[in-house]
């Protein structure tokens, strides 16, 4: 098992409906919103900007009933590569109404959020509310927003800084080493969002402006990056894979520069701000500097929050919650990267403050779909050392989870360390189990047979050798007859078959795999290719077809952000005008020497 393993929209006014805070949320990429609150703010924690920042948006807001509130934002204290964080000192409550000021939207724009308007117009009630956090975890005394050291806390003040050029609405979403205090600096969470049937998100900006983290960044995040961060998360949503969400997509005409594969050529490139959403953006980062420093108070505070938000199942007054955090925490990320690696996803930074606490794809950057297999593949052109190859993911999650065990050990006592040891030391029983039991669904397989890793392994590695593509492989086996497989004749729409059926080996693994799956108790042909054909995807974001998309983007037609959107909300179904655009063909010969890095 060693191939794979590692060793606003826009709407009429006054229509007196409610909106749920998706395209609210929007229009704060442009500019901070208006909220309403059934009690004053503190007014040492809010900020009035004014009808005329309100009114050079280009968007619309909304209208309420009271005066409008532009409340305060806090920044969460992160470290190496960590988005910071943000958050709104007050909750929104009530009814909104929106209120429609000027807009440069072509028609064809305005038909597509219209469309997302009906879609939003769902919920009556929704809240935006930030108590819950600031009432247990500290926050930075300092509210002057520049660069420092932050130390006893877990959230510093700032705004986002608006875009200066008009802003459009691109897409909205139906709902290694110690680094020190190193988060990027351009995200602002804005708060938790509970909709109708209670459940909560932390809504996030990224791209938002300059932090007291940002060292020497400008806060901002490129059009490129956001296109593929929002195309991503939603992929992998609908790919049955945990992650943050993507609500929307504002781009603007503000330069932002950047030397993308830092190799001095710094080109002006078109800002943009992600609205992203979580259950949580803590991760491993946000313990480790706590620890780091000794504020030992602190990071048992920190953790005590996190098992009482997010770990309902632990006891928050049990003596060995910790552990018990820990524990499930090892579970869960062996999980993950399993999951990463059954749809050939690399992530491309796999530092610790890119692995959220709650297990949780975060933080899309220099991220990339395997097309040929290849277990060295490396989607970050930056990463020199190959240290984040897809080959090495599993690897790298046990590293990192060695770090959290770190950062937790000062809380533990002498036996309770000892039994976390032991806990890190199942990672690989809990990775491989999961591994093997997502191939074998992959490949229709039922039950346990000696042999069935060796058959899961020549295959990985007849791949390797024909660079056969990864998606179209498992997904053409699931289509192909028994048949035409064992015949070895296999038609030309079966290219990805075609590639691999070259090796001398091919007709050797065939034979195995036609006499595995006769194995298959109470099973039938048509059960196994729908069974397959559930967990082998048609369509992932392959690299070229994000670049298709970010190209148009560039020029303001996002058309093919929409349609792979759509596509991709559906992935193992078969999409016409995806068919027509080429997403389940090889890929086009312009693209072979695609780069992405973590210039974003």
């Amino acid at each position: 098992m060693n191939a794979l393993s590692p060793p606003l929209p826009r709407s009429r006014s006054g229509d007196g409906r409610s909106l749920q805070s998706v395209p609210l949320v929007a229009q704060l990429l442009a500019r901070n919103s208006t909220v309403r609150r059934n009690r004053q703010p503190r007014k040492s924690r809010s900020a009035y900007f004014g009808r005329n920042m309100i009114q050079s948006t280009g968007f619309w807001f909304c209208g309420l009933t009271r005066r409008p509130q532009f409340p305060l934002l806090l920044l969460l204290r992160v470290t190496c590569h960590a988005v910071v964080s943000c958050l709104l000192q007050s909750a929104a409550e009530g009814r909104v109404h929106l209120l429609p000021l000027s807009s440069n939207k072509s028609s064809h724009v305005q038909s597509y959020c219209e469309r997302e308007t009906k879609l939003a117009l769902s919920l009556d009630f929704w809240t935006l509310s930030s108590e819950n956090l600031i009432a247990v975890l500290p926050v930075d005394p300092v509210q002057e927003n520049y660069v420092r050291k932050v130390k006893n806390c877990i959230f510093s003040i700032a705004f986002p800084t608006p875009f200066k050029s008009r802003v459009l609405l691109a897409a909205v979403s139906k709902f290694g080493m110690w680094a020190d205090q190193l988060g990027d600096g351009r995200a602002h969470l804005i708060g938790t969002y509970t909709n109708r049937q209670g459940e909560k998100w932390e809504l996030q900006l990224k791209g938002s402006g300059k932090t007291p983290y940002s060292r020497n960044g400008d806060g901002r995040a490129v059009l490129r990056s956001s296109v593929r961060e929002f195309l991503c998360s939603e992929a992998m949503h609908y790919l049955g894979i945990p992650t943050s969400r993507a609500v929307s997509l504002v781009v603007s005409d503000d330069e932002v520069w950047r030397d993308q594969f830092y190799n001095g050529n710094i080109t002006k490139e078109r800002g943009a701000v992600v609205l992203r959403a979580a259950k949580s953006w803590f991760r491993i980062g946000s313990l480790e500097i706590l620890a780091h420093y000794g504020e030992l108070d602190l990071l048992r505070t920190l953790l005590d929050f996190i098992i009482q938000e997010h770990f309902p199942s632990i006891d928050v007054k049990e003596p060995n919650r910790y552990v018990d955090f820990f524990s499930t925490v090892v579970f869960e990320t062996a999980q993950l990267i399993a999951l990463w690696m059954s749809v050939g996803f690399a992530h491309g930074v796999c530092n610790t403050d890119n692995f959220s606490l709650l297990s949780i794809t975060i933080d899309y950057g220099p991220f990339g779909f395997m097309e040929a297999y290849n277990p060295d593949f490396v989607p970050n052109t930056s990463d020199d050392e190959r240290r984040y190859k897809i080959g090495n993911q599993a690897s790298i999650g046990m590293f990192n989870l060695d770090k959290l065990l770190q950062a937790l050990n000062p809380l533990l006592d002498l036996g309770q360390k000892q039994i976390a040891a032991q806990i890190l030391h199942q990672y690989p029983v809990h990775y491989y189990a999961r591994f093997r039991k997502l191939f074998k669904a992959k490949l229709g397989l039922l039950g346990e047979k000696e042999g069935d890793d060796e058959l899961i392994a020549l295959l990985l590695h007849l791949m390797e050798k024909t660079e056969a593509d990864f998606t179209m492989t498992f997904l053409q086996l699931s289509e192909i007859t028994e048949s035409q497989l064992q015949e070895l004749n296999i038609p030309q729409q079966f290219w990805a078959l075609k590639t691999i059926s070259k090796h001398e080996l091919f007709p050797t693994w065939v034979s195995k795999y036609i006499l595995r799956l006769k194995s298959n108790m109470n099973d039938s042909v048509s059960e196994r290719r729908k069974r397959m054909i559930t967990v082998n995807p048609r369509y992932v974001l392959k690299n070229w077809m994000a670049e298709s998309a970010v190209q148009k983007a560039e020029r303001n037609d996002f058309s093919e952000v929409r349609l792979l959107h759509q596509v991709l909300r559906s992935p193992f179904q078969k999409h016409s005008a995806a068919e027509k655009a080429g997403y389940a063909l090889p890929t086009p010969s312009w693209a072979k020497d695609l780069r992405v890095s973590c210039s974003s």
